[in-house]
């Protein structure tokens, strides 16, 4: 064993927290998520028979992790275990018209883009491979504050 340098506990390409996806279908599920959020691939590992062993996509600046399902290891993609109880948080320049493109192109609407309480225009779709994704446009800045007055007002009204 070498001697090695200490580094900080997160590459300096990422985040101190980074998704990752697990499809059936990495290849179709990258080139959704290029063409829907404008995602950037930065590299792929595949098997010869094109199988996705992992990539990585830069959305705006931020990194998607995701693969191919590996049943042998217990990675399965939501379209396999019967959906997901996690969504994915989303900004983006204009929520109705990326809403509209992710339907076009095999989302499932769940919500429909609205004016939120907190501040956001926001909707929510299922992407074709089976995860969920709250989208939005931020409108107003809202404090903590504000937000819980709102709230509390919209359950008591």
């Amino acid at each position: 064993m070498t001697d090695s340098t200490p580094v900080a506990p997160s590459a300096a390409a990422f985040g101190p927290l980074t998704p990752y996806l697990v499809v059936k279908g990495a290849d179709a599920a990258i080139r959704f998520y290029a063409t829907v959020f404008g995602a950037r691939e930065d590299f792929r590992l595949t098997e010869p028979s094109g199988k996705v062993g992992h990539a990585e996509l830069l959305i705006g600046d931020s990194r998607l992790m995701l693969a191919d399902e590996y049943p042998d290891f217990g990675a399965l993609g939501p379209a396999s275990i019967g959906g997901t109880p996690v969504g994915l948080q989303l900004y983006v320049p204009d929520v109705d018209a990326t809403i509209a493109l992710a339907e076009a192109c095999g989302a499932t609407l769940l919500r429909a883009a609205k004016e939120e309480f907190y501040g956001d225009r926001s909707g929510v779709v299922v992407d074709p491979f089976g995860h969920r994704w709250h989208l939005a446009t931020k409108k107003e800045s809202v404090t903590p504050e504000q937000m819980q007055e709102r709230w509390s007002a919209m359950l008591s009204a």
